[in-house]
């Protein structure tokens, strides 16, 4: 969020997305009114102006539409990774680094879910299909987070 609040600190829609799918997970939101509000942190990106701002932004959106599709997950591990790469250019190994840490970091129960899902691009249907997480550098941290779920 630091990323994204930098060039718009007033604009507290990925933050109340991230805050939402919490609440989600928690069992404190009904899955049908937050599926109509996983779009309200992507208009979000359209904000600011900064690559990573962009990424973080869409980071949140992707945290958000869980709700909808649990595969979303990777799609805001994707992007997360991504904002964390470009904030840093000078660090050619700030997206692993990050992507290390958000592995490390997963709890017992959300690797069991992320298991679970369908390879990158094995079902042509939802987030995990032939979308905007199936290319580029989102393409390569999914494929990063799924590679070490099969391992661990």
């Amino acid at each position: 969020m630091p990323l994204f609040e930098a060039e718009a600190p007033d604009d507290d829609r990925p933050r109340d997305a991230i805050a939402r799918a919490r609440a989600f997970s928690r069992g404190e939101l009904r899955a049908a009114d937050e599926i109509r509000r996983r779009f309200v942190a992507g208009r979000a990106a359209n904000a600011v102006s900064s690559p990573a701002a962009v990424a973080a932004a869409r980071a949140a959106a992707q945290a958000s539409g869980v709700a909808h599709m649990g595969a979303h997950a990777l799609g805001a591990a994707a992007y997360a990774a991504k904002a964390a790469g470009l904030a840093l250019p000078d660090r050619p190994d700030a997206l692993d680094v990050e992507v290390r840490e958000q592995v490390h970091r997963m709890s017992a129960d959300t690797r069991v879910a992320l298991r679970r899902l369908p390879l990158l691009g094995e079902d042509t249907a939802g987030p995990l299909g032939s979308g905007l997480l199936a290319s580029g550098v989102l393409a390569t941290v999914i494929r990063m987070i799924q590679a070490d779920l099969a391992t661990s």
